[in-house]
């Protein structure tokens, strides 16, 4: 299978939207939309799932699935207002609650908060198969920048999250609580025994200067290129590096805000 995808980028958090689906007038997944925020106000804004609402409206499309790669830290989801408008389910891996159970803890959420998934439609287990319409799907547990980290793989694409960036930018950070850098390195060695081929569409990027904002990269290109985990760079080298340089960044813009 080799589906269609469609892509926005939205330039405020560096965050990709994808939207998955085989042909005009079929079924179609959305993965990872992004609600906008201000932060100095503290406001909401629905611009860029708005842009994602006209091209379905205008594809005839069907939203099957809302998808979510992981709990995002840099962005807050645009999943819940996409469905109340389009319908679909909205679906994330099943080890979002134990991101949840940490998270309750740490920002001492209130007592009624459930951590136990069901604010999602459907919580994936790791190898589990579903369906956009025609087209297969099937889920890839990604654990290491989070532990609720999927990737989503359809035909020959693949929706990675933040498991990894475009070549020249790297890999994700393992530095959030119930991230690790050993568990980061052997997902991102599971996406890369996919055949060379496959397409992999990426969460975010971050391009250094001089280049554009790009999403779509191969396995291959991924093996020979990526400057954090090319083939030849060991799982005692890549922590290394890692751990290293997490030791040096900042929290992320929004993961206080929309953790409250």
């Amino acid at each position: 299978m080799h589906p269609q995808v469609r892509s926005f980028h939205d330039p405020a958090t560096g965050t990709v939207t994808h939207v998955v689906y085989e042909k005009p007038g079929s079924a179609c997944a959305i993965v990872d939309p992004v609600l906008d925020f201000d932060a100095k106000s503290g406001r909401t804004g629905t611009a860029s799932v708005e842009k994602v609402a006209d091209f379905i409206r205008a594809q005839q499309l069907r939203v099957e699935w809302i998808l979510e790669t992981h709990a995002h830290a840099d962005h807050l989801s645009g999943a819940a207002w996409l469905r109340a408008r389009l319908g679909g389910r909205i679906a994330i891996g099943a080890g979002i609650t134990r991101v949840q159970g940490v998270f309750r803890q740490l920002f001492n959420l209130e007592p009624s908060f459930a951590a136990d998934g069901r604010q999602f439609d459907h919580l994936f287990a790791d190898g589990e198969s579903f369906r956009i319409g025609s087209l297969e799907a099937r889920v890839l547990a990604m654990p290491g920048h989070t532990p609720a980290c999927v990737a989503y793989q359809v035909g020959d694409a693949v929706f990675v999250g933040d498991t990894l960036f475009m070549p020249d930018v790297g890999t994700a950070r393992c530095d959030f609580p119930g991230g690790s850098a050993v568990q980061l390195y052997r997902s991102i060695r599971r996406l890369l025994s996919l055949p060379p081929a496959t397409r992999l569409f990426m969460c975010h990027d971050y391009p250094p200067a001089g280049r554009a904002p790009r999403w779509e990269t191969t396995v291959a290109e991924q093996r020979a290129s990526n400057i954090h985990v090319h083939d030849g760079v060991t799982e005692e080298d890549f922590v290394a590096m890692r751990t290293a340089r997490d030791a040096t960044l900042e929290m992320p813009h929004l993961i206080c805000p929309r953790s409250r």
